[in-house]
C-alpha cells in the first residue's frame, strides 16, 4: 500500500475554507461497497451454545474456498443449508449473524456446491470481483466470512507460547486450553487520504509495482502509537514529499485482503510544493484536474481498454468512492 504524512498530528494550522476554497469540504456520497450491512451480526448469540444448536436446524451455510471463492448467483452469494453439512455447529464453522428472516448464517471453508435449483446459472468469483454486483446481504457475509476464515488460517497457534490454540465464540476468537488465554480477530488499519488543492486539483499517485497509467490514492498501514490522522501526515510525506493541512476523515471500509480495515480522509496540498519520493513504494505522481479525473471515471477503471492517461481503481475500493465523492462534489 503507498502512504503520506506530514510535520503535525494535525497537519499544521487549519486553513480558513471562507476565503474562497468553496469545494475544500465534501463528503461520501455512497456507503462503501464493502461498508454495507444487510445482516443482523448479533453478537449476543456467540457465546450462547444453546441458541446456536437450536438455530442450526434451518441455518444458513456459506462455503469459502481456499482461494476465498464464493458461489454467487443472480447477484447474491449462494448459502446452502447448514444441517447438510452436520448435525450441529462444529469447531470450523463461524457464526456471521441472523438473516432478515431470522434465520442464523455461518460461515466455513469448503469446496463450493452449487444452487439448490439445478436450473439457476451461477458462477465461483472472489470479493474483489464479485463485490460490485453482490446485493447488501452478500457484501456483508462474504466480507465477515473471508476475514474470518483468514484470521483462522493464521492463528492456530498462540502468540504467548506458541500452543496449538481451538476456536471460541463461534468463531470471534481462540483460546489457548493450556493457560486460557484468548485471542480475538486481528485487524490491520490502514489510512488512505485523498490530497486536494481545495479547489479543483487533487493529486494521484502510481506504484512503482503497478502498470503505467494506473492511479489511485495514497494510502499506509497506522503504526504503533499513531493516530490516524498523524498516519495520514506522515504517509503523505514519506510517500510523496507534500505536507498536508486539514485531515478530514470520509468513512471507512473493510478489506479482508487478508485482514485490513481502510480509513478514508481528505486532505489539503499545495500544488506549488515538489515531490520528492524518499522510499521508493511511489513511482510517479501527479495533479489532476477535476474534469480529467471525471473523464477517467467515465471510462471505467484500470481494467478498461481506454487510451486514457489515467485509469482508476475499480468500484469495490473505497478509493473509488472517495475520487468519485470528490470529482462530483458541488
Amino acid at each position: 500500500m503507498n502512504g503520506a504524512g506530514g510535520p503535525s498530528a494535525c497537519g499544521g494550522e487549519r486553513s480558513d475554507s471562507g476565503d474562497g476554497n468553496e469545494n475544500a469540504a465534501f463528503s461520501l456520497r455512497n456507503v462503501p461497497l464493502l461498508s454495507r450491512v444487510g445482516a443482523d451480526r448479533a453478537d449476543h448469540l456467540r457465546t450462547d451454545v444453546d441458541a446456536a444448536v437450536a438455530g442450526w436446524s434451518d441455518a444458513l451455510l456459506l462455503k469459502v474456498d481456499r482461494r476465498n471463492q464464493v458461489l454467487i448467483s443472480g447477484g447474491q452469494v449462494v448459502l446452502g443449508k447448514a444441517i447438510k453439512h452436520a448435525p450441529k455447529p462444529d469447531d470450523h464453522a463461524v457464526f456471521l449473524g441472523r438473516m432478515p428472516d431470522g434465520r442464523h448464517v455461518w460461515g466455513m471453508r469448503g469446496a463450493l456446491e452449487g444452487p439448490e435449483d439445478p436450473h439457476a446459472e451461477s458462477e465461483v468469483l472472489d470479493l474483489r470481483r464479485a463485490g460490485a454486483i453482490f446485493d447488501d446481504l452478500s457484501a456483508q457475509l462474504v466480507a465477515t466470512a473471508t476475514a474470518l476464515l483468514n484470521w483462522h488460517d493464521s492463528a492456530r497457534f498462540s502468540a504467548v507460547d506458541g500452543s496449538p490454540t481451538k476456536q471460541h465464540k463461534s468463531g470471534w476468537s481462540r483460546i489457548n486450553p493450556v493457560n486460557g488465554h484468548e485471542e480475538f480477530p486481528r485487524l490491520d488499519p490502514a489510512v488512505i487520504c485523498l490530497i486536494h488543492d481545495g479547489h479543483d486539483r487533487a493529486v494521484l499517485a502510481r506504484q512503482t509495482v503497478w502498470p503505467e497509467r494506473l492511479f489511485s490514492l495514497i494510502a499506509g498501514f497506522v503504526e504503533a502509537g499513531e493516530s490516524f490522522e498523524g498516519c495520514v501526515v506522515r504517509e503523505v510525506a514519506e510517500e510523496i514529499g507534500l505536507n498536508v493541512t486539514d485531515v478530514t476523515y470520509l468513512g471507512s471500509q473493510p478489506w479482508p485482503f487478508p485482514r485490513s480495515l481502510m480509513v478514508g480522509f481528505h486532505a489539503i496540498g499545495d500544488p506549488e510544493q515538489e515531490f520528492f519520493f524518499s522510499d521508493g513504494e511511489i513511482a510517479e505522481a501527479a495533479w489532476f484536474t477535476r474534469p480529467e479525473v471525471r473523464a477517467a471515471l467515465a471510462d471505467g477503471d484500470w481494467s478498461s481498454d481506454s487510451p486514457s492517461r489515467l485509469l482508476l481503481p475499480g468500484s469495490i475500493s473505497i478509493a473509488r468512492e472517495i475520487i468519485e465523492s470528490w470529482a462530483f462534489s458541488p
